[in-house]
């Protein structure tokens, strides 16, 4: 199992129509074929300089490598993310499991 984790600070102003949309806009991810627990999350701590986030698993790594090139993905990175999205990162997880 992949946990895919992205925190991000937006463009836009606070609480603005823009933002709003993006937001909304997002959830066409979870429908992508492979996608598992998709969330969109809203950042309440102080030690990060995000304001949002987005969580995801994915089965294995052919799942994810299918979202990575799904049109619906490829189209909100080009369309809505590069063009909206101030700053990001991105952490892709696997269990190290009991014995970790």
């Amino acid at each position: 199992m992949i946990t895919h984790t992205v925190a991000f600070r937006l463009k836009h102003p606070k609480a603005s129509p823009a933002e709003i949309a993006f937001l909304k806009d997002a959830v066409a991810l979870a429908d992508i074929p492979g996608v598992q627990d998709f969330q969109r999350m809203h950042q309440v701590g102080t030690k990060a300089d995000f304001d949002f986030g987005f969580s995801m698993r994915f089965a294995d790594q052919a799942a994810y490598d299918g979202y990575n090139s799904h049109p619906v993905h490829v189209a909100f990175v080009q369309e809505r993310w590069l063009p909206e999205v101030e700053a990001f990162i991105e952490l892709d997880y696997v269990s190290l499991g009991e014995d970790g």
